[in-house]
């Protein structure tokens, strides 16, 4: 491979296990010629790779994992690039550098003078806010929030005001174990005519996607499943 065709490669994954038909088919095209990927958990990036190419001997492929508290391994990012090569980037689900690892990988590429190529693929956040009738014109995505109170609920509050002062749609997610204890300090803090939408489990033959008011969501508070979620809310 030429200098001029080296790239690395931001990969989504499926956010449903299986869901493959939400994924472009440059994904599957480009795959089949990486041989160096870093990867959030090797297990499903060997799995996602061989569902791609069935025929592909994966031991032939190289892998290094973006651990939790160490990031990736920027030497051997380094050690690859010069070598020439071509790496692709891999989250657990979703897309890689978007609420997942993998824009430190991006940053340095782009410090190295080497192309990035995002991959298109699906991101529960977007898909969230698509459905969710919310505004898609301003939004902002502000990952977790804090666990226990008093700070959860005083960081609810702050989400809110923001949101309905500058019309902004805002999202965040949680752990699925404690999406009903999140569900229930926003009915808590929440004004009863703000907007919320639970996106659940999207692209799933289960996927669940409804948007209400405070109010109506106090009427009927749901069990919600312990399954991945995106929280999209927006005052007035």
């Amino acid at each position: 491979m030429s200098k001029k065709d080296q790239a690395v490669y931001m990969i989504p994954l499926p956010i449903a296990e299986g869901a493959l038909h939400t994924l472009s088919p440059e994904i599957t095209t480009q795959t089949g010629k990486i041989k160096h990927f870093f990867a959030e958990d090797l297990r499903t990036a060997r799995r996602f790779v061989k569902s791609l190419h069935p025929t592909m001997v994966i031991e032939t492929l190289e892998f290094s994992e973006i651990t939790k508290h160490e990031g990736a391994d920027k030497a051997l990012f380094r050690k690859w690039i010069k070598e020439g090569h071509s790496i692709g980037i891999m989250s657990d689900a979703g897309c890689p550098g978007i609420a997942d690892p993998g824009a430190d990988i991006a940053a340095l590429a782009h410090n190295m003078h080497v192309k990035v190529v995002p991959l298109t693929g699906p991101s529960s956040i977007l898909l969230a806010i698509m459905a969710s009738g919310l505004n898609g014109q301003s939004f902002a995505f502000n990952g977790y929030l804090p666990v226990k109170d008093p700070m959860r609920s005083k960081r609810i509050k702050e989400l809110e005001t923001h949101s309905a002062k500058e019309k902004q749609t805002q999202a965040f997610i949680e752990t699925p174990y404690r999406n009903n204890s999140l569900l229930t300090d926003l009915l808590k803090n929440c004004q009863s005519h703000t907007r919320l939408c639970i996106a659940q489990n999207i692209s799933a033959p289960n996927e669940s996607i409804k948007t209400k008011s405070i109010a109506e969501w106090r009427q009927e508070v749901p069990v919600l499943e312990k399954l991945p979620a995106i929280f999209v809310m927006l005052a007035f």
